[in-house]
């Protein structure tokens, strides 16, 4: 099982970025990806999540209306559309997948549920 998020960068405040997080060894269909993030001196943060299974998404409040999760099966790739970027979204963005099934609203943003995490990206957002 491999993850691998991609696609960060610098961009000025208002901009968009996109997110990619290629999965390998295994169908992302069957489970959940959640895309969560770390800034400097604080703790990871769940961002959204997506299960295929049952047609779910969830999102941050921090992040709702801004950020849109989505999938591409024959590419089995999750994505992260990110508009209207505040300096406060910088942070290093990671993929993971949660191999127990679709997690619950309460339950996704929790890190210690998932099973496999990829290396980071950098996303700056410059004011």
């Amino acid at each position: 099982v491999q993850l691998q998020a991609y696609g960060g960068g610098l961009v000025q405040a208002g901009g968009s970025l996109r997110l990619s997080c290629a999965a390998s060894g295994f169908s992302f269909e069957d489970y959940a990806i959640g895309w969560f993030r770390q800034a400097p001196g604080k703790e990871r943060e769940g961002v959204s999540c997506i299960s295929r299974s049952n047609d779910i998404t969830y999102y941050a409040d921090s992040v709702e209306g801004r950020f849109t999760i989505s999938s591409d099966s024959a590419k089995n790739t999750v994505y992260l559309q990110m508009n209207s970027l505040k300096p406060e979204d910088t942070a290093v963005y990671c993929c993971a997948i949660d191999l127990s099934g679709p997690p619950t609203r309460r339950l996704w943003p929790i890190v210690k549920i998932y099973d496999y995490w990829g290396q980071g990206t950098q996303v700056t957002v410059s004011s």
